[in-house]
């Protein structure tokens, strides 16, 4: 199974940016989607954002123009780079990606905490 190590993350004041990689221990192509989540305490997990292995991207409305998502197929990572961070977006953020062989992958969370 290819499995999927996060780094990035942390600190941050409000408006400022961070960026969070994903990093697959094999061929991201594995994986037909791929995408960022986040869970805030008391909440659900919800989905963020998500790319597909041809590219095409998607967003959760309160996050589009502030985050992007991309991957570098030659390094088998995927980002979220987040800019405009607002306190609401602290969260522990998970990365996924979804296989046909292996079925559903994931990251092991990394903290953002976004200070006002």
């Amino acid at each position: 199974q290819v499995q999927l190590v996060q780094s990035g993350g942390g600190l941050v004041q409000s408006g400022g940016s961070l960026r969070l990689s994903c990093a697959a221990s094999g061929s991201i192509f594995t994986f037909y989607t791929m995408g960022w989540y986040r869970q805030a305490p008391g909440k659900q997990r919800e989905l963020v954002a998500s790319i597909t292995s041809g590219g095409s991207t998607d967003y959760a409305d309160y996050v589009k123009g502030r985050f992007t998502i991309s991957r570098d197929n030659a390094k088998n990572t995927m980002y979220l780079r987040m800019d405009s961070l607002k306190p609401e977006d602290a969260a522990v953020y998970y990365c996924s990606g979804s296989s046909i062989i292996y079925g559903n992958s994931w990251g092991q969370g990394t903290q953002v905490t976004v200070s006002s």
